[in-house]
C-alpha cells in the first residue's frame, strides 16, 4: 500500500503555487504541490494524473459534457452510405426516419454526373 499526501493543494492555492514554481519541471511542481505518494519501500512517486486533473479543475475547464442523457448512446448519423458487397446501396433507419419515410415507399432514381437523386413516386412536386 502507498500513503497518499492529504495536504495536496487544490483550487486557487494550487494555481498560485504552480505560477510561483514557473521554471521547474512539471514533476517537481506536482511534488511541491503535494501530488506524490510514498510506497512501503520508502520510494516517492509523483502522481501526475491527479496533479493535472486538479489543475484542470482549478482552471474551471469542463472536459466532461453534462448534456442530459436519455439513456441511449450509440452512433450518430454520418450522412454517408457505401456500396454493399452484393452491389446494393443501403440507406439506414436513421435517415429514413429523419425523412419521414415508411416501408413500401417507392422512389424514381435519376443519375447525375456525381450524384443520385431519389424522387418519391406519387409525391407532389416537392423537394425532399
Amino acid at each position: 500500500m502507498s500513503n497518499t499526501n492529504p495536504n495536496a493543494l487544490t483550487g486557487n492555492e494550487l494555481l498560485d503555487k504552480v505560477r510561483a514554481l514557473g521554471s521547474l519541471p512539471k514533476e517537481e511542481k506536482a511534488r511541491e504541490c503535494g501530488y506524490y505518494t510514498v510506497t512501503k519501500n520508502g520510494v516517492e512517486r509523483v502522481n501526475m494524473m491527479k496533479f493535472l486533473n486538479a489543475l484542470i479543475d482549478a482552471e474551471g475547464i469542463e472536459l466532461d459534457s453534462k448534456q442530459p442523457s436519455n439513456g441511449r448512446g450509440g452512433r450518430s448519423a454520418s450522412y454517408r452510405i457505401s456500396v454493399q458487397s452484393n452491389g446494393n446501396l443501403l440507406i439506414g433507419a436513421a435517415y429514413t426516419k429523419q425523412m419521414g419515410l415508411n416501408p413500401g415507399d417507392e422512389f424514381e432514381i435519376s443519375l447525375g454526373r456525381k450524384h443520385i437523386h431519389l424522387k418519391q413516386v406519387g409525391a407532389e412536386d416537392e423537394e425532399l
